[in-house]
């Protein structure tokens, strides 16, 4: 298993060159998977019927909702833990504190240690592409694998950290703040 990339070659509009040609990578995007799918190979794995483990996912979906919305970082079992934040202007003073400093609600997902190490040990393949789209070369990753983790500042590699779930704030690139 890999996960596909294309670096294609476009002109840059904006940034330090604009008019330069550059490669630039995103994902190579898949068709998504239907639910319906996703809940029938969970039944063959755990030898469980679909309907029975979807009238279970969606009871875990409604309970998750309600205990994240009351502020709790929720564990998403196999996966990792889920919780809401904010992301706001900071100011000085108490008389400025208001709603209107919020620009955005966010949801902030946090992934176990497994699900770090799998995507640490998945090999990436990227495809170049030109201008028009032919393919010029493929490449397959020999990246270290690290893991960008925004909980703990920063990059690190996939056996390292764990589930994050306390609250704080990080300043942003923008001047913003993240309130988890």
């Amino acid at each position: 298993m890999a996960i596909k990339v294309i670096a294609q070659r476009r002109v840059l509009k904006i940034g330090n060159k604009p008019g330069a040609k550059k490669f630039v990578m995103r994902p190579d995007l898949y068709s998504p998977v239907q639910e319906k799918k996703v809940f029938a190979e969970a039944a063959t794995h755990s030898g469980i019927s679909a309907g029975v483990i979807k009238a279970a996912w969606d009871a875990a979906g409604e309970v998750i909702r309600t205990w994240a919305t009351e502020g709790h970082s929720v564990p998403l079992p196999g996966l990792g833990t889920m919780r809401f934040g904010v992301r706001s202007k900071a100011v000085e003073s108490l008389e400025d504190v208001k709603t209107g400093l919020i620009s955005v609600r966010r949801i902030i997902f946090t992934p176990n240690t497994e699900v770090k190490d799998e995507l640490k040990n998945t090999s990436i393949q990227i495809t170049c592409l030109d201008e028009d789209g032919k393919v010029l070369k493929r490449v397959t990753s020999s990246d270290s694998g690290d893991i960008e983790d925004n909980e703990n500042g920063g990059n690190q590699s996939g056996n390292q950290g764990g589930n994050t779930s306390g609250g704080g704030s990080t300043r942003t690139d923008d001047g913003e703040m993240d309130q988890n």
